[in-house]
């Protein structure tokens, strides 16, 4: 147990997070309970007893958990988003905020990549008709990425690691962020987005979800790409209209999708959309279950990152 000047730090850990992260408490002797398996209603019986909450995907923190833990100045996440925290209550009551996208960024990279080449070569569609016993090879010929423009929205550090995991590929990229200038470097030029939908033949997205960006990709948004474009999601599934985006492909406006993320995820609640039928029967929509930022190395990474920003977190305020 570490004491601070004028408290002891508890921590509770509400989610799964890799062992690092304990070993690295351990180190310098802070409390923590692990409880990955706790709910909201037995969190918020226990909340008050710590000043730093861990969490991950678990539950919405909002004023009815911040009402409960009084003591707390740290929340944590394991991971890049913070759209399952109320930020703006959160700086109200002066708790620092922690998250760890330096933790996933490669493998958010990695993947989206790996779904475009896919995607772009019909991999999972040629794979599936030679079970089937089809050989069929003109109905499977592919496109090169090579001399095409890839479009990115969003720079922060998801961008940044898709920008230099394509360099090899012979591609330009460009990117968009609204809330950044003079960022360009050796891996992407910045952009207006006059440019990105005059020029992109590659859609890729690596912006928050916001009261700004909810909704952002849909048909009027679609509608100014001035060539027809492969699109790629892993950000957060509210940011896009998946039923904007159906009828793009429809209309041959989008050449194919690839969506880690949707707006409405897991069953059976994803079965009862009204558009997971016709998203299902597109063989040009390339679907995984919100995992690109989650692979056995991040899951390491993630957790030595917020560790050490926690720890750094407890040296200044100690």
């Amino acid at each position: 147990m570490r004491k601070g000047n004028s408290y002891t730090w508890r921590v509770l850990v509400v989610d799964d997070i890799h062992g690092v992260f304990f070993e690295k408490l351990d180190s310098i002797g802070v409390f923590y309970d692990y409880r990955p398996d706790i709910n909201r209603t037995e969190a918020l019986q226990v909340l008050a007893n710590y000043e730093v909450l861990i969490i991950r995907s678990k539950f919405r923190i909002d004023a009815e958990v911040l009402n409960a833990a009084p003591k707390l100045k740290c929340i944590g996440r394991a991971g890049a988003g913070m759209d399952n925290i109320d930020e703006q209550l959160t700086i109200e009551k002066g708790i620092q905020l922690l998250n760890a996208p330096e933790g996933n960024r490669d493998a958010v990279a990695e993947h989206l990549i790996g779904m475009l080449l896919a995607m772009m070569n019909n991999l999972i569609r040629a794979n599936s008709q030679i079970g089937e016993g089809k050989w069929l090879r003109e109905a499977n010929r592919g496109f090169e990425l090579g001399g095409r423009t890839v479009g990115l929205i969003g720079y922060g550090n998801n961008g940044q690691a898709m920008a230099k995991k394509l360099s090899g590929f012979g591609v330009k990229v460009i990117a968009y962020d609204k809330y950044k200038t003079g960022f360009s470097d050796n891996y992407a030029e910045e952009a207006s987005m006059e440019q990105i939908v005059k020029q992109a033949d590659v859609l890729s997205l690596h912006i928050p979800l916001t009261a700004e960006t909810r909704n952002l990709v849909n048909q009027e948004y679609l509608s100014h790409f001035r060539k027809p474009i492969f699109f790629l999601n892993a950000a957060r599934g509210e940011i896009v209209d998946v039923k904007a985006v159906l009828s793009a492909i429809e209309d041959g406006s989008v050449l194919g999708a690839a969506l880690d993320v949707l707006p409405v995820e897991k069953f059976p609640a994803l079965a009862e959309t009204d558009w997971y039928e016709q998203m299902k029967a597109h063989e040009n929509v390339l679907l995984s279950p919100h995992v690109a930022g989650w692979t056995v190395e991040s899951y390491h990474k993630i957790a030595v990152v917020l560790a050490d920003k926690l720890l750094e977190f407890f040296r200044e305020n100690s």
